[in-house]
């Protein structure tokens, strides 16, 4: 006897990463030619001493580390948070507008669940983050793609002619997983005023905002004193503080909406990790200086990655940011294939762009996501050599 298994789930493709992992099950790789895996956008190394001396303290010393939690954080994490992210964007925002959840994608499907059901619609550009198509899938929310051209950059104008009565959100995410592009803050404007005209939701994800290479605020959403009615922000940690296991991310929002986060937070993990949002704490009073340098090698790592695709024949670099390249490759065959034959004739494991694009779509097949966050200066020479050694 099979037992029943929700149709939505069923229809949910695969965790990509997850699926990538498979690829290189039972491969042997030459001793001079040993894999290098670009296809996750995570840190390896731990945090900085002073944090994981933190956590350790916490862990062996504060017996509250060890219980359940306020269901929407530690009250200094959201203070501290509700400070910063004031000062940084030049607006108001009050501690009881920030939620904490376990990691960013817990907060785009809490926030989403607060928003859409079965039958609605939610805008997301294309290339997306394939994990914010899963969990639409999953929740029976029909996806509605809004496609980008040759930048990367997605178009208001565009995304105002896919609105429909059953539109409940539109979901940016800057600097973009997978695309590597910062979108302008005339365009995240744009953005906010066509959802508020609407009367959506503006959803900004801001995973990477700690390694985009402009100074100053990348945009002024906050400096709005209404943007409670519109936007809705949302952060990881796992990034800027290496804590990916510890799962720290943040959503701010109006305080009317957080109270129904809050319902789905308990439901789900009734609090977020007291250890993790130590560390992100301490991270937040501590490590400025070194968040400064990893940013600085990320850039360094990105300049790298834009120098070396210069010199690949056929090969073409739309976007390139953050954690990410994003490439173009010049075979005839699709990426997915591709990628596959990479693992195996050139010890590169990367995700097609097939993960991030419609079923079926003719960009994706030609589209392949570089993760370089891990990968030194070094590692990015030699992925560029395999990629100009590699012959279809």
């Amino acid at each position: 006897m099979t037992l029943p298994l929700n149709p939505a789930f069923a229809a949910t493709e695969p965790p990509p990463v997850m699926e990538a992992r498979r690829w290189i099950e039972g491969v042997s790789f030459p001793a001079d030619r040993p894999l290098i895996n670009v296809s996750q956008a995570a840190p390896v190394d731990s945090p900085p001493l002073g944090l994981r001396q933190a956590l350790a303290d916490a862990a062996l010393n504060d017996p509250q580390a060890h219980l359940y939690g306020p269901v929407l954080g530690l009250p200094a994490l959201r203070e501290e948070i509700a400070a910063q992210w004031s000062a940084t964007y030049g607006g108001v925002i009050t501690p009881a507008q920030v939620a904490i959840t376990q990691g960013c994608n817990q907060a785009f499907c809490t926030v989403m669940a607060t928003l859409a059901g079965p039958g609605d619609e939610v805008i997301l550009t294309t290339p997306w983050y394939f994990n914010h198509k899963m969990w639409l899938d999953m929740a029976s929310v029909t996806t509605v793609p809004l496609e980008t051209d040759a930048t990367l950059i997605p178009s208001a104008e565009a995304a105002a002619r896919l609105i429909t009565d059953r539109t409940r959100a539109i979901v940016l995410v800057s600097p973009n997983n997978p695309g590597g592009v910062e979108y302008p803050a005339e365009t995240l404007a744009a953005f906010r005023d066509l959802c508020r005209a609407r009367g959506i939701a503006l959803i900004v994800d801001e995973t990477y905002r700690d390694f985009d290479s402009r100074t100053g605020a990348p945009h002024d959403l906050f400096a709005d004193p209404d943007w409670s009615d519109t936007l809705i922000h949302l952060y990881s940690f796992s990034k800027a503080y290496r804590l990916t296991g510890h799962r720290v991310g943040a959503v701010i929002a109006s305080q009317a909406r957080l109270a129904e986060v809050e319902k789905f937070l308990d439901t789900v993990a009734i609090c977020p990790s007291q250890l993790g949002q130590i560390g992100a704490l301490w991270g937040m009073r501590n490590l400025r200086q070194w968040v400064a340098g990893e940013r600085d090698e990320i850039l360094a790592r990105r300049k790298a990655m834009v120098e070396g695709f210069k010199t690949l024949q056929g090969w073409k670099l739309l976007g390139c940011g953050a954690y990410f390249a994003y490439v173009e490759h010049p075979f005839d065959m699709a990426s997915d294939a591709l990628c596959k034959r990479l693992v195996s004739e050139a010890s590169l494991l990367m995700l097609p762009g097939t993960m991030f694009q419609p079923e079926g779509s003719a960009a994706g097949k030609r589209q392949i996501r570089i993760a370089f966050a891990n990968v030194d200066a070094k590692g990015i020479s030699e992925v560029i050599r395999r990629l100009a050694a590699f012959r279809a």
